[in-house]
């Protein structure tokens, strides 16, 4: 079994615009205007060519899908625009909930919390975490 080339990934810009569009089924001059209006944007050669990752092949698709149900190309532009930011969002929460647990288990006797899909709260020691599925961590102070 072949692995990965080491350094590729998902946005490895690797595709032409040839391959780029019959893997996203769109026609290359298509490709051309949705990197025109900023839907996708390709990477680019030293020689300005425009090479596609598989992730801007994805994206390539879900413009497809949502130009499909009708919504403009102008939507789509604002809604991938906003998909774009929730992400970056969401990656913020998790690294500020990375940091508050850190700062959690820093400070002496505050090292009971819970976890869960809701982030991190802080709890008394000996209570129970208020919303089914949460998982209790707990620390115990370390005496000198």
């Amino acid at each position: 079994m072949l692995g990965k080339p080491a350094g590729l990934d998902e946005s490895s810009p690797i595709f032409s615009i040839a391959a780029a569009a019959e893997l996203a089924g769109l026609h290359a001059q298509t490709l051309r205007q949705y990197d025109r209006l900023g839907l996708v944007e390709p990477a680019r050669t030293a020689g300005n060519t425009r090479r596609y990752s598989m992730r801007d092949i994805g994206r390539l698709k879900q413009v497809q899908l949502l130009s499909g149900e009708g919504v403009s190309l102008e939507g789509i532009r604002r809604i991938l625009e906003m998909s774009d930011e929730n992400l970056a969002l969401r990656s913020r929460v998790r690294e500020l909930e990375g940091a508050l647990a850190d700062a959690v288990m820093q400070q002496s006797g505050r090292r009971v919390f819970a976890a869960g899909n809701a982030g991190i709260t802080s709890i008394r020691a000996g209570a129970r975490p208020a919303k089914p599925g949460q998982v209790v961590l707990w620390h115990p102070q370390r005496h000198h």
